[in-house]
């Protein structure tokens, strides 16, 4: 086999062998398939499209070009995966919750992107904790306290790695068949039974429209299922942010209110149970998503999900009185500025994009990789949607690491309130389902 034949054949448009994909997959990860090679297949994969049997094809070599984890568990090993938002915390909610109904969770996640927050840098705002874990201690944790959250290690689907990196400079990012098969390469190496998918849709998501999202849940449902792992996948929606908080330190205060039944924020509250009920239900662990929702949140209010996030923190290297006393292990801002309203009148919409990148501004994402990130700055207190306000009131709390900072982004996030004149209809938070 060689390059120049596979992409003859995805350029005509031709049905691709499974041999040719594991070959190609294989090359990226080796070094044998160049960046021209690489970029080229991206380019057209991107104007050409993938038939669903091939989309499959590259999604298992990907996966297979590195390690594909192996368990012998009493339980079911799920996983939940979201493409990205403002606010959105539910992992780290999800993870433990997850195991005290008894499933197996783990959880290989990502880091900031654009104006979304990542899972991992949330996690690491938390003093002392480590997320670079072995195989063999993912292992070790997941058995021994069914949950762990870690980044992927270099073993895991080197292609995608390699693929990932190229398309980023070929402007081929935004293609359905590569993203569908980037996102489940990685997640499937963890060996899962059964995934739960979150598509975000709206002003602060990937895919604002929600065609767009809806045909990227279709062809992530339809992929996994096809290699043999049980999904479902929920759209919901990111029109503002899921928590009332954005940024790292900021999210875990929320997830430990929820965690702790100190504060319920009910948009976090909601997409978490609908999530941890359909993986209960694909893993067998609950008769219907129903049900799965409601264990899920008896695990949240018995205070259960709590004590395990409390353990799967202290195994990572966090405080281990973390759950006792997280509000003053946190790091906090030296300033915080409060940014109110000029007009009388609805919360109408809200730029959560704008929100993600006010947070990126503060020094709580990246511009690039490898940026350096304060886990302490961001935004709290964000006024929901459909909110009577008058002059004066507040619309957020903005957390930063000095006055000048804090008042130019206050500047720059004006715009991203509309005020009506009239109450509206507030989107619900699921959109619908796919699977």
């Amino acid at each position: 086999m060689d390059a120049r034949r596979l992409l003859e054949t995805v350029r005509d448009q031709r049905p691709i062998s499974p041999d040719a994909m594991t070959w190609f997959a294989n090359g990226l990860a080796s070094g044998e398939v160049s960046d021209a090679q690489a970029g080229a297949f991206a380019m057209a994969v991107l104007l050409n499209g993938l038939s669903h049997d091939d989309r499959v094809a590259l999604m298992r070599a990907m996966r297979d070009s590195g390690s594909v984890l192996e368990w012998d568990l009493p339980g079911p090993v799920l996983d939940k995966h979201s493409t990205g938002g403002v606010g959105d915390c539910v992992s780290l909610i999800l993870a433990p919750a997850l195991a005290v109904c008894g499933a197996y969770v783990p959880m290989i996640s990502g880091r900031g992107l654009g104006h979304t927050g990542g899972t991992l840098d949330k996690l690491e705002a938390i003093p002392g904790l480590q997320t670079e874990l072995s195989s063999d201690r993912l292992r070790d944790q997941t058995k021994r306290l069914g949950c762990a959250i870690v980044a992927a290690s270099t073993e895991y689907a080197p292609a995608d790695r390699r693929l990932y990196a190229i398309r980023d400079v070929t402007a081929t990012v935004e293609s359905i068949d590569l993203i569908t098969a980037s996102i489940l390469s990685k997640k499937l190496a963890e060996g899962l039974e059964a995934l739960v998918l979150d598509v975000k849709t709206g002003s602060g998501a990937f895919m604002e429209d929600p065609n767009d999202s809806k045909e990227l849940a279709n062809a992530l449902v339809s992929t996994a299922q096809g290699a043999g792992c049980m999904t479902t996948a929920l759209i919901t929606d990111m029109n503002q942010p899921l928590a009332p908080s954005a940024g790292n330190a900021l999210e875990v205060l929320s997830v430990m209110e929820v965690l702790t039944n100190t504060k319920k924020h009910d948009r976090l509250w909601q997409v978490t149970c609908a999530l941890g009920g359909e993986l209960l239900a694909l893993g067998g662990l609950a008769a219907d998503a129903e049900d799965g929702a409601g264990r899920i949140a008896n695990a949240i209010e018995t205070g259960q999900a709590a004590e395990r996030f409390g353990e799967m923190v202290a195994d990572q290297g966090g405080p281990v009185d973390f759950v006792e006393h997280w509000a003053d292990r946190l790091p906090a801002a030296p300033v915080i500025v409060e940014m109110t309203a000029e007009s009388t009148g609805y919360i109408g919409a809200i730029d959560t994009h704008a929100l993600g990148m006010g947070v990126i501004d503060l020094g709580g994402g990246r511009n690039v990789q490898g940026d350096r990130i304060d886990p302490a700055v961001g935004l709290s207190d964000i006024v929901e949607l459909g909110t009577s306000i008058m002059p004066g009131d507040p619309l957020l709390r903005i957390h930063a690491a000095s006055a000048d900072e804090a008042m130019r982004v206050a500047m720059d996030l004006q715009g991203a309130f509309v005020v009506a004149d009239r109450p509206i209809d507030v989107p619900e938070i699921i959109q619908g389902r796919v699977g």
